[in-house]
């Protein structure tokens, strides 16, 4: 990356504070794009679920993987539900969505209740593993919470076998007028179709382990039994580890690393999978240089730029974000390392700017915590718009439950300590609802970047990209008007 006319920033930048100049290109589609990681992580787009317990949960992770991103799992989740819900990632199919299933005899209270677990709102009607039937929003409307679903069902229009090409499938669903298909091997039900969804199978590539079983992260602080937890999570088949804390350059995250790269190197010895290691959160060079040295793979970059974060405002410590990127990029880059850009995005513009600053991916937290695949109960406002409720892992609410096993006294001195938003409403946008909408108009908006700086890699983009620095009225410049002048 350089600057426009070789102009230094005398300031640290954010985001909003830059702006790419398109150059010459021979990219002449989107599709001409691959967003591929190169941050040995496996992933085919550079999207990275942060490990928010408003945000990645198990709907959330297999949804993003078979997109091709990856979903970190929060710190604080009991370890028994954490290889529960890794198992469930990995036995969900790369390709089919994961289906709503239901009980012929279930009460449509029930189904209404579940329905909104998935972007597809539909369930199929179950007996012995095989489809019986579909049931949809409206097969619902005006129809008695207590009747049975057996009084709503609809003979599925189409049934396909697994491994139906996409476009013949695509075209099934298109004759039949069908919304959604189920999806059987030998009778027995493996996933479900939508029409959109054919299409995104079409465009995007799951992001997979050697098996073909769906990528999922999973996080671990640095206190306690370190070692021990990192050797439960690779038990449970964790793909990539995240060593999390706010402050990262301190010293008990370098007590804690070396810990965790030998359980994973003996981990590596037994399985033959070298599983990478991620730790942050750190925003200078000698950030990156020392935790590289603990034997970090990858840096988690940013202090206080996230939506539910207040820790700028209540120490006044943390960086912009675009030149805490750059800087910790370049510095990553000379010891054999890489980078994940952590909060500040808000737009589609913000990561791809984060990619030119020389980030390998992008981590979105609130952003996707108002989405139907996040883990918070939907909820609706006075003014009937839905919402899911998100907050900040520093928060009151994440402290009681990272300190819940803690004495009273313990947890009563913790909460003095408290920062970051605890209650935030996350709004769905009517539009996009689903986290693969925001999947879409993120990747839509980059892959449309490297276009603009004649890059088919990220590798290239970052290259290629020309950035200047431009002041709020040129940033209030380039903003939409929904509503005339």
């Amino acid at each position: 990356m350089e600057f426009l006319n070789g102009m230094q920033p005398a300031h640290d930048l954010t985001y909003s504070d830059v702006f790419m100049v398109p150059s010459r290109s021979t990219v002449g589609s989107r599709l001409d794009v691959d967003l591929s990681t190169d941050d040995g992580v496996g992933t085919t787009i550079p999207i990275v679920v942060s490990n928010m317990t408003a945000v990645a949960g198990r709907r959330m992770a297999e949804t993003v993987a078979r997109r091709g991103g990856i979903a970190v799992l929060p710190q604080d989740i009991p370890l028994p539900e954490v290889r529960k819900t890794i198992g469930r990632i990995k036995a969900s199919h790369p390709v089919y969505e994961t289906p709503i299933m239901i009980e012929r005899s279930a009460p449509v209270a029930q189904l209404l209740s579940v329905m909104n677990k998935r972007s597809h709102h539909a369930a199929v009607v179950v007996e012995a593993g095989r489809p019986i039937g579909v049931v949809t929003e409206s097969d619902c409307e005006d129809v008695d919470r207590f009747a049975a679903v057996s009084e709503v069902m609809k003979s599925p229009r189409v049934v396909l076998e697994e491994g139906t090409d996409l476009r013949a499938a695509f075209d099934q669903l298109e004759e039949a007028n069908a919304a959604i298909a189920p999806v059987v091997s030998g009778g027995l039900l493996r996933g479900v179709v939508t029409r959109t969804g054919l299409l995104r199978s079409a465009i995007y590539t799951p992001a997979v382990d050697a098996d073909g079983a769906l990528l999922v992260g999973a996080a671990v602080g640095i206190n306690g039994d370190v070692a021990s937890k990192t050797r439960e999570l690779l038990a449970c088949g964790a793909d990539v580890l995240v060593v999390d804390t706010a402050h990262g350059h301190q010293e008990k995250m370098l007590d804690a690393l070396p810990l965790v790269v030998a359980a994973r190197d003996a981990h590596a010895e037994v399985t033959g999978l070298r599983v990478p290691i991620v730790a942050g959160n750190i925003v200078a060079r000698a950030g990156v240089e020392d935790l590289v040295a603990a034997g970090a793979d990858v840096l988690k970059v940013g202090v206080g730029p996230g939506a539910m974060c207040t820790t700028r405002m209540m120490t006044g410590v943390g960086r912009p974000q675009f030149s805490a990127v750059l800087e910790c990029a370049a510095a990553a880059r000379e010891l054999g390392a890489q980078v994940w850009a952590d909060g500040g995005v808000k737009y589609p513009r913000d990561v791809a700017l984060a990619l030119a600053a020389g980030a390998a991916s992008v981590m979105v937290g609130s952003w996707f915590a108002g989405t139907l695949e996040s883990p918070g109960d939907l909820l609706r406002d006075a003014d009937g718009r839905l919402y899911k409720e998100s907050f900040g892992m520093a928060s009151a609410r994440a402290v009681q439950n990272r300190t819940k096993d803690h004495s009273a006294f313990d947890r009563a001195r913790s909460a003095l300590f408290e920062e970051g938003i605890s209650s935030g409403r996350m709004f769905l946008d009517p539009h996009r609802q689903g986290v693969e909408d925001l999947l879409d108009q993120i990747v839509s908006g980059v892959r449309s970047a490297f276009t603009y700086a004649g890059a088919r890699t990220i590798g290239e983009f970052h290259s290629r990209v020309v950035v200047g620095i431009q002041g709020a009225a040129g940033y209030e410049e380039g903003r939409p008007r929904h509503t005339s002048w």
